[in-house]
């Protein structure tokens, strides 16, 4: 399947529902099933916390997580806890081929046992439940967030606690903070203290319902679409202004970009700024927010500005490799001139754009949803354009809300 997209006009108004956000659902719905059944409210939509709510109430031997890295992180840990419990905890060819020896080792350092079916440091892994009795492990710290947000609400269950060593510098701090947040709302204490994370007994009494904000991540497509508008006023409903998503620096990075965000009590309205001076060259270290390297890579492409984003080791080893994939994809732009590394991608700004590209998606949703802004100013096609339910299952009703002629 293909979409062609076009902008109906450059002035884009609207009001639009997002989701609760992804990385928020799957955390409460593993600490749930750690914990006591409160009530979790504006839990998202998205195909990844689908697939972890089927898992977790699933009886079968062999869980089949397709593609969501976070099922396959959250429930390593959740299942090896399991006493008397036993499954294969597998996904698709993609899944199969992203490591996850860091966090096998770790756990195994705690007591678990685990098994690699095939290749040795990569799913499908055959898990053996039991009680965890130890409670100190060291892993390196510049690994995924979410291996170490595995092991922080593993504790919760472990009798002391747990205690976690982070080795190096820390990769996307945010998300880390995030589970502490979360863990303290269901009454838990957790220290994080320079490499140092201690989750320990509960201290304070729980809450029995929590409300998921709106997804941030989400929201910045329609960020990249402001910025392309001539005109954009658009209400996103459920976002609060003291977000625990890292992804919420987003309207401060677009505010250089000539977007301005009005906070209102449980809403936001995002707006052109056409008095803003765009710079000649935006230069940023993504390491705490890499889900919005690709929106801001194709916003400073289609704004015509010279663009170096650092801090992206981890987008390698995502649903694609999403570096090479940027790479491919601007190149049938027009943009010749990109140079990625393991951990960065830079181009030149000032680049004819070609009209009516089909974009690849790669299996990946976040291809798919920010190559789509690109239409407010050339028409456009997404390849596999149902991709985007991984995260975003709404994304494209929502485009036609705005205006946007989908074919």
């Amino acid at each position: 399947m293909i979409y062609h997209l076009s902008a109906k006009n450059n002035n884009i108004k609207g009001l639009i529902e997002i989701g609760g956000s992804k990385s928020e659902s799957n955390r409460l719905l593993i600490l749930r099933a750690y914990t006591y059944d409160f009530k979790i409210e504006n839990l998202s939509e998205s195909d990844d916390t689908k697939i972890l709510i089927d898992a977790l109430i699933s009886n079968d031997e062999i869980i089949d997580i397709h593609h969501s890295g976070t099922a396959m992180r959250f429930l390593l840990s959740y299942f090896v806890s399991k006493p008397n419990s036993e499954v294969i905890l597998t996904g698709s060819d993609r899944m199969k081929s992203r490591p996850i020896r860091v966090l096998v080792n770790a756990l195994r350092d705690l007591g678990a046992n685990i098994e690699y079916k095939n290749k040795d440091g990569y799913p499908p892994l055959k898990i053996i439940g039991k009680k965890i009795l130890k409670n100190e492990v060291s892993l390196p710290a510049d690994i995924s967030s979410q291996y170490v947000s595995s092991l922080m609400m593993l504790g919760l269950i472990i009798e002391n606690g747990i205690k976690l060593k982070l080795e190096g510098i820390i990769t996307s701090k945010p998300y880390i903070l995030m589970t502490k947040e979360l863990i303290q709302k269901i009454g838990y204490n957790v220290t994080v203290d320079q490499n140092y994370i201690q989750v320990s007994d509960i201290n304070k009494s729980s809450e029995k319902t929590i409300i998921v904000e709106s997804d941030w991540s989400s929201a910045s497509y329609f960020y990249s679409i402001a910025a392309f508008s001539h005109d954009a006023e658009i209400t996103l409903k459920s976002f609060n202004r003291d977000s625990i998503q890292g992804d919420s620096i987003v309207s401060k990075i677009y505010k250089k970009l000539g977007v301005d965000t009005i906070y209102m009590k449980d809403y936001i309205i995002i707006k052109k700024n056409k008095n803003v001076d765009l710079p000649k060259k935006v230069k940023l270290d993504l390491s705490d927010i890499p889900d919005l390297a690709q929106t801001i890579a194709v916003s400073c492409l289609g704004l015509g500005i010279e663009c170096e984003l650092t801090g992206l080791r981890t987008l390698k080893i995502k649903e694609t490799d999403r570096l090479e994939a940027l790479k491919k994809e601007f190149n049938k732009l027009g943009a010749n001139q990109v140079k990625t590394s393991n951990n960065s991608i830079y181009f030149k700004g000032d680049q004819q754009l070609n009209k009516n590209i089909k974009i690849s998606t790669y299996k990946d949703h976040r291809m798919a949803l920010s190559f789509a802004t690109l239409a407010v100013i050339i028409d456009i096609s997404i390849e596999s354009p149902n991709v985007v339910s991984k995260s975003f299952p709404s994304f494209w009703k929502n485009l036609k809300t705005l205006g946007f002629e989908i074919n």
